[in-house]
């Protein structure tokens, strides 16, 4: 009874480490079909015959990205929409460029870690921990330097310098995902009830209002 329990401890161990692991590639690569009819959790994939080197290739991150906007920041993402050949590897990455005073608003990725190399300049950043201890880790990035943000974590970043900043950013994930927080609690479509926002950050209507106006 003992050799029969212990043997399905051992399974059971054994079955719940594969669980826990993503599940790797079945095949050498599966490169999106964009214009597939299936719905699945990423993309389908183009038959293999079809498959060409441009493929697996996308150019254009040596050209730094439109920082004329309110925040100052510029992004070039190179994610499967971009490089079909990322379906199902689990990875991409972008470039970020920030003008002087840039800031990329506190915001999250649900899909991914992010792990940030800085080229050029210099680039204040950090992440929150959940709840309860929600701390601030914060440092100032120079080039060269590295910083990783946990997957789901909310982070920011801000060029703290006078000159702009370059940045590659690199996600285990072939759709990251973006969710500004901002954007998501005064900006959403429709517009969340002014009273539920006001009560969470302890202010009025009108003020709630105002900002929902901006966004």
């Amino acid at each position: 009874m003992a050799h029969v329990f212990g043997s399905f401890a051992v399974l059971a161990i054994i079955f719940s480490t594969a669980m826990a692991a993503d599940r790797s590639p079945l095949q050498d690569f599966c490169v999106a079909d964009m214009n597939g009819q299936v719905l699945v959790n990423g993309y389908t994939c183009k038959t293999g015959s079809l498959v060409q080197a441009n493929d697996f290739y996308f150019g254009g991150l040596h050209i730094m990205g439109n920082t004329s906007n309110a925040f100052g920041v510029g992004r070039t993402p190179v994610f499967v929409t971009q490089l079909p050949g990322l379906n199902t590897l689990g990875i991409s990455m972008a470039r970020v460029d920030f003008a002087p005073s840039g800031s990329f608003s506190p915001h999250t990725h649900p899909r991914a870690t992010e792990i940030l190399t800085i080229l050029e300049g210099s680039l204040e950043v950090g992440f929150v921990t959940s709840n309860p201890e929600n701390r601030l880790i914060s440092k100032v990035l120079y080039k060269g330097d590295v910083f990783v943000f946990p997957v789901g974590l909310v982070h920011y970043q801000r060029n703290i310098g006078n000159t702009n900043v370059i940045g590659i950013a690199a996600f285990s994930s072939q759709n990251p995902g973006l969710i500004s927080i901002p954007n998501v609690v005064f900006g959403s479509k429709p517009d969340m009830s002014t009273d539920i926002i006001a009560k969470a950050f302890q202010t009025s209507e009108n003020i709630i209002n105002s900002i929902q106006l901006k966004l």
